[in-house]
Formats: C-alpha cells, structure tokens, sequence
C-alpha cells in the first residue's frame, strides 16, 4: 500500500516447537529519500502510539481461524524491532534496505508453510518455515512473562432473500434468524415462512458435534423492556420447539434465554441495524465442512476480470487478481485499483458499504462474494479486538484510514492493491464478486 516499500520474508523460523520468530526486509525501492517505515509496520489494532514498533508483524492460522501477532511483554507493545531501541531510525533511503523481525506464537498443527501478514500488503501465502535455529539473537519468550496477542477471525454470511445470517469463528457457528421472517409483529408463533430456515437449523445442528445448543431472543431499541424480554424469551422457546422436533439427534440440550433489546449486534440508528437486531440467535459447534471432491491443481485463469468507474472526473479501473482458497474453510480476494486518468483523485468508494456495517477504522469493505445456486452472500471478515467496554472490529481487509489515511488519494498512473478475507463454500467453481461501484464479475475460485 505504500509505494516502494517492498516487504520480502526473510527468515520465518519455529523454535522450541511453538514459537515463530519472523525476520522481515524492508526495502526503498524508489527515489524518494526519508521513506517512512515505521508506522507502516505497525499493528492497526493498537494504540496509534505505538507506531514506532513492527508490532503488525504477524501469522494467519487459518485453521484455528486466528489472527496471531507478536508476544507482549511487561515493558513493551511487543517482542518485536523497535526503531529506537535497535538503531533502525523512522526512515530508509533509497535503494536501502533494513531488517525487522517479530517473535510470536506458532500456528497450530506444525505446519511446512504459513501466512505471513503485514500492515503493508495482502498475506504472503505458503511461506516455508524452518525449524532450525533463526540467525542472530533474538529475545526468548519462555525467558519473560509474556501476554498472546491475538485476533479472532470472524467470517459472515447471510442469505439472499435475509431470512438469516451466520457467523463463523472456526469452533462455533451462529446463526441469527430473522424475527421479520419467523414471526409476526408483536407475536412468538412461527410462520409458515419459518419451516425452511427451521429445517435448514436443524440440519447444520445434526452434523455438528454439539451436546449443548444456545438458543436467544433479541429484540430492536424500539418498545420497552417490559415488552421486549418476555416476547424475545417466548420466540426463543418457539424456535426451540421447532428444532426439537426436527432434530434426528439425540441426547442434545437447549439453553434459551429471551435479552430484549440488551444485546445489539449491530447499532439501532438506521432501519436495517434494527431489522438484524430483531433476531433468535442459535449457537453451536461448526459442523465438519463436507469433502470436496479433488480439482484440477492447474489454477483456473483469473485474466480480464476488470471494471470501470470515475473518481472527480478521472478514470479508475478495477482488476481482479485472484480468488483463492486457503485452509479452515477461508478465502482470499485480491485485487487492483489504479487512476488511469491525468488529474490524482480521490476515489472512497471502497469503504462505502452497508451503514449496519461499523468498523473501528473505514477499511475497503465494499464487497460482496455471491453464491447464486446456494442463495448466500459472504462478507469481508472482521477481527475481534478485546476492550474494557467489549469488543471492537476491524475488517480483515485493507485499511483506508488511520496510518493510511491518504489511501484513497491516487496520483495519475498510480495502482494499489487490496484484499479481502472472506468465508468460501466447500463447492469449487465460479462465484459473483461485486467490489465497490464497479459491474459484477464471475469469478473463478483458484
């Protein structure tokens, strides 16, 4: 995202069996002298004080569907380069080239290879890791109290017709039936509309693995609590009764709770935020993803996926790069914009999604991926920050703010690339990528 500064993994070691110590080049590849680097390797979802760190070094487990970043220790942000402490200074020159490095957690499963993330790029998939000892002295993690700093990695999707939608985090699936569909207004008995979703509900529980499953009544800020929590309590107990009797599993239990209007999912300020807060949420463990059968290993051409928009008069192009299947059931969708036009401009139509969608910083989560013969649509990934007051979200997508608040401005010529971790279904083929302003595109899954 910044140009010039060439990121390029150079060592990515596992020792002791279960830390990994990432060494990372820095590269100035162009002309301009004071090329920043620090804030570039920062962790977004940090304090912008700590910026002089390469605390956004970092790991994706895929599998454990985890973000992984470097070690905290007692004194410090992280177990990581400090510009400072290690004489690296705030800029490179060109034609220059430093060295970073981060220790953090390995990923589960001893794998050969990892995804190596930065603030700077999309991850750098299949990146080998050795288990011989790294070059140089680093700090060891065992030596010091240290604190894991990591993200969850939480994947949506709804249906195209907003009967439901879901959220994967890899252990659970939630799935959040809409009361619109379920009930009438003001009423706890279901609707004829409700047999599919019920049907479709107690599917997914008999191929999980659950014992136990959560059912919740939520309801919108509108009304009052002495009307909300009893109706949300009684509709959770007329979901339960329904799955109940579809069930073919035994021995599986319910807990149903009705919280009013208590618990949000998203912010009651617009119609649609209230329409997906009016919900029954049914939780349990993700069931086991279905085999797929082999394809062919030659990747399938993602050549002259492209569109076309405008931006204060000039001429912007998208390119789709790829759409990727990685493990644990994730996708990857990278792809370019660049300003073909004469003028620099400043397109921001990126991060113009949904106003139901709230992020802590404007990220490019202005994309859809569309399964059409499954009647689903999957949404960019967000990450799970802890905080005193709950939790905050990231998009697991490029950043257009904070540290990269000119990201939307593009000289002429200019390109910039971005991506997108989203959900992927089991089923290869073609899927609808919607990015931006930009025409619908079939897509090959590589």
């Amino acid at each position: 995202m910044t140009e010039n500064l060439k990121v390029e993994v150079v060592g990515l070691n596992r020792v002791k069996g279960k830390h990994l110590v990432a060494q990372i080049r820095l590269s100035n590849t162009g002309t301009e002298k004071h090329l920043s680097w620090a804030g570039e390797m920062a962790d977004r979802t940090r304090p912008l004080g700590e910026i002089k760190w390469a605390s956004g070094i970092g790991v994706l487990d895929a599998q454990a569907r985890t973000w992984l970043l470097p070690y905290k220790p007692a004194g410090s942000p992280c177990l990581c380069s400090d510009r400072e402490r290690d004489g690296l200074g705030q800029f490179i020159n060109p034609g220059q080239s430093i060295n970073v490095y981060a220790v953090l957690p390995a990923p589960s499963g001893n794998p050969a290879t990892a995804i190596v993330v930065t603030p700077l790029a999309p991850p750098m998939l299949n990146v080998p890791i050795s288990d011989e000892a790294p070059a140089g002295d680093f700090p060891d993690p065992d030596a010091e109290p240290v604190t894991l700093v990591n993200r969850r990695l939480i994947l949506p999707a709804e249906a195209l017709d907003k009967s439901e939608e879901t959220a994967d985090d890899g252990k659970d699936l939630q799935v959040n039936l809409s009361s619109d569909v379920l009930f009438a207004v003001g009423k706890a008995d279901l609707t004829a509309s409700a047999n599919s979703i019920m049907a479709r509900t107690a599917r997914l529980i008999d191929a999980s693995a659950s014992t136990t499953v959560t059912v919740a009544g939520h309801a919108d800020s509108s009304g009052n609590d002495a009307i909300n929590e009893p109706l949300s309590l009684r509709r959770a107990q007329a979901v339960e009764r329904a799955l109940s009797a579809l069930l073919t599993r035994s021995e599986i239990s319910f807990q149903t709770q009705g919280y009013g209007s208590r618990r949000p999912l998203y912010s009651n300020d617009s119609d649609e935020g209230k329409r997906r807060n009016r919900r029954v949420t049914v939780t349990f463990a993700k069931p086991a993803p279905a085999t797929r059968e082999p394809v062919a290993t030659t990747p399938p051409s993602v050549t002259g996926l492209t569109g076309t928009s405008k931006a204060e008069g000039q001429p912007i192009a998208m390119e789709i790069a790829g759409l990727r299947r990685l493990p644990g059931g994730l996708g990857l969708l990278t792809y370019e914009i660049t300003n073909q036009g004469s003028a620099e401009a400043r397109f921001a139509e990126l991060h113009h999604a949904q106003d139901w969608e709230a992020y802590k910083y404007q990220a490019a989560s202005n994309v859809r991926v569309t399964d059409v013969a499954a009647g689903r649509q999957y949404l960019p990934g967000r990450l799970e920050v802890p905080t005193d007051d709950g939790v905050d979200s990231y998009c697991a997508c490029t950043d257009v703010s904070g540290i990269r608040i000119n990201t939307e401005k593009f000289a002429p010529s200019q390109t910039r690339e971005f991506f997108n971790l989203i959900a992927l279904p089991e089923t290869p083929g073609t899927l609808k990528v919607k990015i931006g302003p930009f025409r619908e595109l079939d897509v090959p899954v590589q």
